[in-house]
């Protein structure tokens, strides 16, 4: 499966498959409403609060009913039509949006547990959703194009990252929670047609067998792949231990002094690092030495955190968080490639659960962790260790997974 050469500098190549714009426009919509609905229950709740820890319990209320699915969504993925299994995803958080704007038109609850029932509801569909979206690629693309397609995916998403939380600080400081949560609904119900509308060549079903069997399969496949458990191993410590973005509200509120939009505009400067640095890997070569390249990235990552828990300048703050995204977007391509070119069809739901564990759970206990550190030891100094750590464990991948360490062009590889 060597990428031929006149697809491997065309930047627009994925694009070129209509299938796989609408697929993306289904993604940035759905990306931008997850983003809005995280900053207005994130401001909401720190306002109505005051208190970090409650901050994390959030990520915690996504990520245990995320993770407690995410195998058999894999299992369901790999079983049923992925684009159907998307759609409903869509219906469940179009409906959870919808709620999250009815406790909204009253002035909004006096307690958290509403927010967290609807982030609850979010967990389980988002687990699906991201399996399915992420076994789909490979059914609207040829596979020559999936390095250019995984590029285009990323840039999409974290475009969403950088237009969701501006336009979510942007509401909640001229129209506040209402406005704000109605938004969100019109962004989810885009995502739902759009979605529907791709058009796709479904991968033939596994063989049929028990639930725990088939997900066992697909355990096996990655604990056989030390390039592809290395790189999900990578990618949930160093998140996990990176999770500045989940104490922005304090930051923003406490520290920058810089107030709802000042929010918005730290939520998003992540997400335009990204997008700008998928445009860079969009253009280029695939990376020779896509090991190191990895390493390097997950480093300049962990530093950048670092230096914004202990910048007291906004300016100097955004384009740190700037720099962590576009380096983070480095680690994501290459992981989300490993897994579209080494991964056989038939596997690719149960390995993007497993991936989706990985990733969703590294964000939202990362969010846990900033909560209970920033509750031990100040905003500020759990954000300087949770960056320390991040480094660390750099070194400690690199010492125990060789294999990701020399990696190489990833375009050459074939399906193990």
């Amino acid at each position: 499966m060597r990428t031929p050469a006149r697809y491997r500098h065309q930047p627009y190549a994925a694009l070129a498959h209509r299938p796989f714009r609408r697929f993306v426009v289904s993604l940035l919509s759905m990306t931008m409403a997850a983003q809005l609905q995280a900053v207005v229950i994130a401001w909401y709740v720190f306002r109505l609060t005051r208190d970090p820890l409650v901050l994390g319990l959030l990520g915690l209320a996504e990520v245990v009913p995320y993770v407690s699915v995410a195998l058999v969504a894999g299992y369901v993925v790999d079983r049923h039509d992925r684009r159907t299994v998307s759609a409903v995803a869509l219906g469940v958080l179009l409906t959870a949006a919808s709620l999250l704007y009815a406790t909204m038109l009253d002035g909004g609850p006096r307690s958290v547990w509403p927010f967290y029932a609807v982030l609850g509801v979010c967990g389980i569909a988002r687990s699906f959703l991201q399996t399915s979206r992420s076994a789909l690629v490979a059914e609207i693309v040829p596979p020559e194009v999936f390095a250019n397609a995984t590029t285009w995916r990323s840039s999409t998403w974290q475009l969403g990252t950088v237009l969701g939380p501006a336009l979510g600080g942007l509401l909640l400081g001229r129209f506040g929670e209402r406005v704000a949560s109605a938004v969100n609904v019109v962004l989810v119900a885009v995502a739902l047609p759009t979605m529907l509308a791709v058009r796709h060549k479904p991968t033939l079903l596994v063989a049929p067998g028990s639930l725990r069997r088939t997900v066992a399969e697909g355990l096996r496949f990655i604990r056989g792949q030390q390039v592809i458990l290395g790189s999900l191993t990578l990618d949930l410590l160093a998140v996990f231990f990176g999770g500045a973005v989940a104490l922005l509200p304090a930051f923003a509120s406490d520290v920058l002094r810089a107030g709802p939009e000042g929010y918005g505009i730290l939520q998003s400067a992540p997400g335009v690092g990204a997008v700008l640095m998928a445009l860079l890997l969009a253009h280029r070569r695939p990376f020779r030495h896509a090991g190191r390249a990895l390493l390097s990235a997950v480093t300049v990552f962990g530093l950048a955190i670092v230096f914004f828990a202990l910048s007291r300048s906004f300016l100097l703050s955004v384009v740190l968080l700037a720099l962590s995204g576009a380096a983070d977007n480095v680690s994501a391509v290459i992981r989300s490639t490993l897994i579209q070119v080494m991964v056989p069809p038939h596997l690719l739901g149960r390995v993007s659960a497993v991936n989706a564990i990985f990733v969703g759970s590294s964000n939202e206990l990362g969010a846990f962790e900033s909560g209970v550190t920033a509750r031990m030891m100040g905003v500020v100094p759990a954000v300087v260790f949770g960056g320390a750590m991040t480094v660390a464990t750099v070194a400690l991948v690199a010492w125990r997974a060789p294999a990701v360490r020399r990696l190489g062009d990833i375009s050459r590889l074939t399906p193990a």
